[in-house]
C-alpha cells in the first residue's frame, strides 16, 4: 500500500535487495545501479566530496521493478503493488493486502464494520499525495477504495502504519521519514519520478 512504497518506488523499492537465483532483469539492474550511485555519493558527502546524483523513473519501470522485488524478498501483509504517478507528487496504488495477517498482527486494526469484506486477500486502491524535500517525506491519503466502497483515510493510514512496522526497516509513518540514499528532493511529473541528492 501507499506508505510501504515510499515515494513511487524509492523508499519500499530501494531496500527491496534480496537474493536472486533467476538473471536479474535489466530493470533492476537500472534500479540496483541507481540505488549503488546513490549510496557511494552519500558515503563521498561523508568524506566531504559532494557528488550531484538525480534519476528520472516511469511508472512502468517502477512497477517492473517492484514486481521482481517482492517475489524476490517478500514484505509482510503485501502481495503486490501496481503504481500510477501522475504531476504534484501524487499516486494512485493498487495493492493486494493480506488482510488476515495485519488482523494476526495488530488485533482490532480491522473495524467490526468492515471485517465482513476486509478478509483475506483484497484489492485495495489508494491515492495519495507526498511531500519530500530536506531529506524527509510526509503523506497523506487522498482517497481510498476496496471496489466500490470508499474506505475511510483514517483506516486506511492505520492499516499503511502497521504494514509500514512490520517491515524489516520498522517504518514508523505517522511521522517525517528520512528518505533513502541521501536524497534531499523527489517528485513527479506525469507518469515520472525524479530525484536528486
Amino acid at each position: 500500500m501507499k506508505r510501504s512504497w515510499l515515494i513511487p518506488a524509492l523508499l519500499f523499492a530501494g531496500v527491496l535487495n534480496g537474493v536472486e537465483t533467476a538473471p536479474v532483469p535489466p530493470v533492476a539492474k537500472k534500479f540496483l545501479t541507481m540505488f549503488e550511485d546513490l549510496r557511494n555519493a552519500e558515503t563521498e558527502k561523508k568524506a566531504g566530496r559532494f557528488r550531484q546524483v538525480s534519476f528520472k523513473i516511469s511508472s512502468s519501470e517502477i512497477n517492473e521493478y517492484m514486481q521482481w522485488a517482492l517475489r524476490t524478498t517478500p514484505r509482510p501483509g503485501l502481495n503486490s503493488v501496481i503504481v500510477k504517478v501522475f504531476p504534484h507528487n501524487y499516486v494512485a496504488t493498487y495493492s493486494i493486502v493480506d488482510f488476515d495477517a495485519l488482523e494476526k498482527w495488530k488485533p482490532g486494526t480491522i473495524p467490526t464494520l468492515f471485517k465482513p469484506i476486509l478478509s483475506g486477500k483484497k484489492t485495495i486502491w489508494v491515492d495519495y499525495r507526498f511531500q519530500a524535500e530536506n531529506s524527509k517525506v510526509t503523506f497523506s491519503v487522498e482517497k481510498a477504495y476496496y471496489g466500490s466502497l470508499r474506505l475511510p483515510a483514517f483506516f486506511v493510514e492505520k492499516m499503511i502504519q502497521i504494514i509500514a512496522a512490520r517491515q524489516p526497516e520498522k517504518y514508523d509513518t505517522s511521522k517525517p521519514m528520512r528518505i533513502p540514499f541521501g536524497l534531499r528532493r523527489v517528485w513527479t511529473q506525469d507518469q515520472v519520478v525524479m530525484g536528486e541528492n
